[in-house]
Parts: C-alpha cells; sequence; structure tokens
C-alpha cells in the first residue's frame, strides 16, 4: 500500500490531487502484466475502458499512415499515464497505436473513476486538455487527429478502414443447426438467437449453407413448402469467407463482389471464428464510399444512375487526399462500374425476359484487371453456351440485342462506348464457347503483332455475370492450351511489352515530350502500359490467371519469377504513376470541370516528382531489358 501511494504520488497528474484522494484512488486501481510487443490498442479503433499508469515496462506510442509506416512514435515510461486525452476528447478511442515493452505493469484506473475525478478537480481536468492542445500545434500530430468533417463533405468517415483488420471487428458468433433440423424448428431456433441467419451443418459438422428471414419468404412461404422438411433442403449457397488478417475494405468489396449478406471470417488456425452482416457493417461505416455503392446498388432509374457515377470523382479524390493508396482506389472504382453494370445488365433482363441460353457477361481490359482510372469506356464480352445448329443465329440474334441495349444504357450513364469496338455490342465479341476456344486456339498458334493485341486485351478478363461455370471452362482450356510449345506466340506477346519506351531521353535523362494543346507533355497511360505488359507475359507464361497486375506480380514472387526485391520495385513504381493519374484526371473534372487526359506536363511536378519518376522509369527499362532477352533472345 506504501509503495504504491508514493509512486502515484509522483504520477502527473495525480500530484495535484488533494492527499486523501490519492489514497482513495488506490482502492479503484487494477493491476495488469502485459507479454512482450503485445498489441495493446489501434488508433481510432480500440475503445479505452482505463486510464493506464505505467509502473514498469512501458508504451511503445506512433500513429500508422496509409503504407502502415510507423510515425510519431514516443514511449511513454514508468511514471507515466496514457489515455487521459482519447477517453475525454477522442470518443473514447486510442488517438495512437500502443504497443507494450517487455514486463510491462499498468495499474488501470476505471474509466467512469477517471472521468469523476476530472468532474471534481479542474487542475486534473486541465492537464490533460492542456497537453492536447499542445499537441494539436504541431502539424504533422494533428493531420492524424483530424476532426470528421461533416457526412456530406466527406465519404470517409472512418478513414481506418483502409489499414484496420477484419481481427479488430466484433464479428457474430456462427448459430448453427443440424441439416436434418425441421424447417419450423430452424426458424424458432433464429427467433429465439435474435439472428436472422442460421448457418447449416451437415453430419461432419462442417458448414454447407445457411438460412435467413429472406429463405424462409422465399424457398418455404412463397412456394408453400411443408415446414417440416429438413432445412438443409433450403439452405442458400454458396458460402463465401475471407481470412481474419484481410483489411475492412477487403470484407465489404468482397460482399458487393459476390452479392453475398453474409461473409464467415477464417481463423488463422482453421475454422470460422463468426461472421459479417453486410447491414451491419454498413451502417458502422456511415458515410463511406461503401455505403455510396450500396446507394448506387439501389438506384432505380437510368438518370440516378448517372448521378452516382457523376460523383465517383469527387470519392476518388477525397480517398486520395486522405493517402489511401492507388490500388484501393481503383477497387473502389472497378465496384462502382461494375455494380452500374449488374444493375444495367439484370434491368434489360428483366425488360427482354430470360436469355434463351446459359451466358456470361464478361469484362476486358482495365475494367476486367480492377484497374480502372476516370478516363474509362467500356470493354466487355458475352460467352453463351452451345446450342443446337436449328437454334444458333436465333441465340446469337438474342444476345446481340442484349448487349446493345446494356452498352447504350451504360454509355448514357457515362461509362462511355469502346473507341477500338471491344464491346458486346459489336458480333465479333458475342459468341458461344466453342467459338471463343477457338479464338483463343487461334490466336496463340497464328501470332502476330495483331491478335496479340486481342489476346492481351481477352487474357485480361474478368467475371461479371451469369453462369461462372462457363468462364472456368474457358479458363481450364486456356490452361491446356498454354502447356503447348509457345515460343512464337510468347515472342510476339514480349514485342507488344517493348512497344511504349519510358519517356526518359538517353541524353541527361531528361523525360521525353511532344507538345499538346501548348504544353510539352508525356502520356502517364503508356508510360504504365510496359508494366501491365511485362507483368502478363510473365503471367501467361506461368498459367497465372489473376487478372489484376498488383495480383499477378505476387504469385509471380511466390513461384519465384521476380525475386523481392524486382517485386517490389515493380509494385510500387505501378501504383506511384497510377495515383499520379487519378489525382491529376480528379482535379481535371472537379477543379478544371473539363474531361480528363492521360497526359502530364513534367514541368509542373515538384523536384522530388520528378526525380522519384526517373527513377521509376529506369525500373521499366530494366524489366524491358530482361523481356528481350528471356523471350526475344536479343538485345
Amino acid at each position: 500500500m506504501d509503495n504504491r501511494l508514493a509512486f502515484l504520488r509522483t504520477v502527473v497528474p495525480f500530484n495535484l490531487l488533494p492527499e486523501e484522494v490519492v489514497r482513495g484512488v488506490l482502492d479503484l486501481l487494477v493491476e495488469e502484466e502485459h507479454p512482450h510487443q503485445k498489441l495493446l490498442y489501434e488508433q481510432g479503433t480500440s475503445k479505452l475502458r482505463s486510464l493506464d499508469i505505467i509502473v514498469a515496462g512501458g508504451y511503445e506510442t506512433f500513429f500508422l499512415d496509409s503504407d502502415q509506416h510507423q510515425r510519431l512514435a514516443e514511449t511513454y515510461g514508468p511514471g507515466t499515464c496514457y489515455g487521459g486525452m482519447s477517453i475525454l476528447l477522442n470518443k473514447k478511442r486510442s488517438l495512437r497505436t500502443v504497443r507494450v515493452q517487455a514486463r510491462t505493469r499498468v495499474l488501470h484506473l476505471p474509466r467512469r473513476d477517471f472521468r469523476a475525478l476530472c468532474l471534481a478537480y479542474a487542475p486534473f481536468f486541465h492537464y490533460f486538455t492542456a497537453r492536447f492542445g499542445e499537441r494539436m500545434l504541431d502539424e504533422e500530430y494533428a493531420h492524424f487527429v483530424q476532426p470528421q468533417a461533416a457526412p456530406e463533405q466527406n465519404y470517409l468517415v472512418a478513414d481506418q478502414l483502409f489499414s484496420r483488420r477484419i481481427s479488430t471487428l466484433e464479428v457474430r458468433a456462427l448459430v448453427t443447426c443440424p441439416g436434418h433440423l425441421p424447417i419450423h424448428e430452424a426458424a424458432r431456433r433464429m427467433a429465439a438467437a435474435r439472428v436472422s441467419c442460421l448457418f447449416v451443418l451437415d453430419a461432419a459438422k462442417e458448414v454447407v449453407g445457411y438460412c435467413t428471414d429472406i429463405t424462409l419468404r422465399d424457398a418455404v412461404i412463397a412456394r408453400c413448402l411443408d415446414p417440416r422438411r429438413p432445412v438443409a433442403d433450403v439452405a442458400a449457397t454458396p458460402l463465401v469467407s475471407i481470412p481474419e488478417s484481410a483489411l475492412v475494405h477487403e470484407a465489404v468489396l468482397r460482399m458487393f463482389q459476390t452479392k453475398t449478406r453474409y461473409l464467415l471470417v477464417e481463423q488463422a488456425g482453421g475454422g470460422y471464428r463468426g461472421f459479417l452482416s453486410r447491414n451491419k457493417l454498413l451502417t458502422d461505416l456511415a458515410q463511406s464510399p461503401f455505403m455510396f455503392i450500396q446507394a448506387v446498388k439501389l438506384a432505380q432509374s437510368t438518370r440516378e444512375l448517372k448521378r452516382r457515377w457523376d460523383m465517383v470523382p469527387d470519392i476518388v479524390n477525397q480517398l486520395l487526399s486522405r493517402g489511401v493508396k492507388a490500388d484501393i482506389v481503383n477497387q473502389v472504382i472497378s465496384t462502382v462500374a461494375d455494380t452500374v453494370a449488374l444493375t444495367v445488365i439484370e434491368r434489360v433482363l428483366a425488360a427482354q425476359g430470360p436469355a434463351p441460353a446459359r451466358f456470361v457477361f464478361m469484362v476486358l481490359g482495365s475494367e476486367g484487371r480492377q484497374e480502372q482510372t476516370l478516363l474509362t469506356d467500356q470493354d466487355n464480352a458475352i460467352i453463351y453456351e452451345d446450342k443446337a445448329n436449328e437454334h444458333r443465329e436465333e441465340v446469337r440474334a438474342w444476345f446481340l440485342r442484349f448487349a446493345t441495349a446494356v452498352s447504350d444504357e451504360l454509355n448514357e450513364i457515362g461509362l462511355h462506348h469502346c473507341t477500338g469496338g471491344f464491346m458486346a455490342k459489336n458480333p465479333k465479341w458475342t459468341h458461344s464457347l466453342s467459338h471463343w476456344k477457338r479464338n483463343y486456339q487461334e490466336w496463340m498458334s497464328e501470332s502476330n503483332p495483331e491478335t496479340v493485341m486481342r489476346m492481351a486485351t481477352f487474357f485480361d478478363c474478368r467475371y461479371l455475370y451469369g453462369e461462372a461455370g462457363l468462364m472456368e471452362e474457358l479458363h481450364a482450356f486456356l490452361r491446356e492450351e498454354l502447356t503447348q510449345p509457345l515460343d512464337r506466340f510468347l515472342f510476339f506477346m514480349a514485342r507488344n511489352a517493348l512497344q511504349y519506351e519510358p519517356p526518359l531521353t538517353s541524353f541527361r535523362g531528361r523525360f521525353r515530350t511532344f507538345e499538346q494543346e501548348g504544353q510539352q507533355v508525356f502520356d502517364l497511360k503508356k508510360a504504365m502500359t510496359p508494366i501491365v505488359d511485362v507483368v502478363r507475359v510473365y503471367a501467361l507464361r506461368h498459367q497465372i490467371f489473376e487478372t489484376n497486375t498488383g495480383a499477378r506480380l505476387a504469385r509471380l514472387r511466390e513461384q519465384g519469377v521476380f525475386r523481392e526485391q524486382e517485386y517490389q520495385e515493380l509494385l510500387q513504381a505501378y501504383y506511384y504513376l497510377m495515383g499520379m493519374r487519378l489525382q491529376k484526371q480528379a482535379r481535371q473534372l472537379i477543379h478544371d470541370r473539363q474531361a480528363p487526359t492521360n497526359y502530364l506536363d513534367p514541368t509542373a511536378l515538384t523536384q522530388v516528382e520528378q526525380v522519384t519518376l526517373k527513377e521509376i522509369f529506369k525500373v521499366i527499362g530494366e524489366f524491358q531489358l530482361k523481356i528481350k532477352v528471356s523471350f526475344t533472345k536479343s538485345l
């Protein structure tokens, strides 16, 4: 008792309290010892239940920026306290991320008692508010403790979405039942547990499906199904899951991309930790871009979809200004575009009636790679199942009418027609599965500059709507074709990757520019294209079917094709250029009120940006040299 009292008297601001109050505080303290390197609190996320008074060891505190780098690191040692400013001035959420040092002992003063002391003793309270005011004079500190903007001014009320992991969320526990349980008993179990989703287990107690309120309405009541039948008969599939190590924004994007309302959370050691509900998560995210995507999904008219699409530049600008990485911004743009396209497809199907055959509507090019910018157009195609000869022309005519209706409405919304004609409304790009197989086979076997351009576009294809099995069958066919000798094909693909040289001269490393509207500029898109092309060539050689450039790079690194340093160089180079491109386009649309372009005037850049670009272009040049040696056997 005496030791604790003597210690507490030395701790600021407890030394400002009357002696009898300090003695009374001792009875409220709870001692705890933490293991070494434990991550105790995450900035802006973790709620503090107490003011922490450090007795031994220490707290390593810091902010994490969007690249997960530690900023403004500071150590709280013995005799200091942490959490006062967070409780009083940050809605109980930790201002900083906190990791404990070895053998750290802490005395916890419960939050309620801490607040009572602040109300009763002004000097004690003013210590924390004055300290906060002093810290906010530091520009960098203030940057990380920004007050939230009004919802109408800020689509990103919760910045931590882009650095926060699912493991930090409070996921819902799984409520389960065996598949043989009668439907009415399953409904009772849902009511008793007050849940809208019940997970169904097989005989091995593995989750095989789920039953929701909507399932009971659509599959049971609407069909007058006998409620005594086993719940397995109406269980919905497929199950969609995500590792708990994934980021929160990835969970939301996966929900939108798969149209699922419930996402199982995988534990590191196997099994499921629980599940996330889309409605609950979106409610928590408030005015985030994901609520905007939900608004797009609920849009009822072409006019409303156009209005939503016109808002995308503002969202992109805010994301970039807050340091969100370019690859995440690409995903947000692509998800909005996907949501718009899916809404249009479903509306056209409702108007034209059911399709005469199973089909896949796929997206290509930058949309297929989920690397869309604000200067984007349609790139899509249709695969439909083979039908008997007597129905072949009839089926083809229906899909061309369908594709034209979809494409024209997308154009009206702002996703413009492709100038190169890579659209499903073009008869060249709506075909049966067998015809598509022949296309790919011909492009690979009869290689020339024109066919490899088509292969480059159509290798970057991604499923959007319809029967995924058709696309899987096409991928299986491609995988088999890629096992054949393809030296000529890869030679021309490599040549394709060499057609755009980095805009850097050999003379003093100056930028190679051309005149555009009175300015000397270079094309940012063409500067980035060699990275996309280089990575695609290696993906083809190694049968990697991810479409995203970053994902392809990661797989190539896993297979040892690229060393870690090469992987990092290409990845950082690509997304640095992408970030510059997105920022310029957003600025043109928002501030200049003009159509976006890919042209950049190097004299408008800072010296740091110019030096960075020159280093990036050197990296691209080195990888193009590697392509020359590996695939064309020449320098």
